[in-house]
């Protein structure tokens, strides 16, 4: 696998070295090892499938609150989405900032998101399935989030959200927060 900084610390892009043969392709997605090897949390305790019938279907910006501040793992496993996470820790030099990229069933890609981090994507096709690891269980009284369009992280989304939950739609701005560590 190769791993490369997002610029946001203890954030990465992590994509696969795919074997290719008359069969097809074959690459390991995950690696306690190689990931621990970078310093990146290893425990995974729980995986999850979101899947989206329209395009710019938009969810998030999540996170858990602490103490059940949480790792993922994201991959889009069918279709393409736009990923997006922001830097949400308190004293974090990039605290505010974002990192985007597209993830898709045909590029493989993975995005590393490190505690203390809100994830949101916006699906770029029709059906599109994303896969998320996990390092702590879900926890609905500390989930939180903010919003998609909060003018405070200027994130540019490759379109306007089609279809989003009234959840995501009125989570409140960031700003005057003490930060999520």
């Amino acid at each position: 696998m190769v791993f490369t900084e997002t610029g946001l610390p203890g954030a990465y892009v992590v994509d696969i070295e795919p074997r290719v043969d008359e069969r097809g392709l074959f690459a390991r997605a995950w690696c306690q090892e190689e990931f621990g090897a970078h310093g990146l949390d290893t425990r995974l305790v729980q995986c999850s499938i979101s899947r989206s019938a329209r395009r710019h279907t938009l969810r998030g910006l999540h996170y858990q609150a602490a103490p059940h501040a949480e790792v993922k793992l994201v991959r889009c496993t069918m279709g393409a989405i736009y990923d997006v996470i922001v830097d949400l820790r308190a004293g974090s030099p990039t605290r505010g900032k974002y990192f985007g990229a597209e993830l898709s069933a045909a590029n493989h890609r993975a995005l590393y998101v490190p505690e203390g981090f809100a994830h949101g994507f916006l699906t770029l096709v029709d059906e599109s399935e994303v896969f998320y690891q996990m390092s702590e269980f879900y926890q609905p009284e500390a989930a939180r989030g903010v919003r998609w369009d909060d003018p405070a992280f200027r994130i540019v989304w490759p379109a306007c959200p089609a279809v989003i939950s009234d959840r995501d739609a009125t989570y409140q701005d960031f700003n005057g927060s003490k930060g999520v560590s």
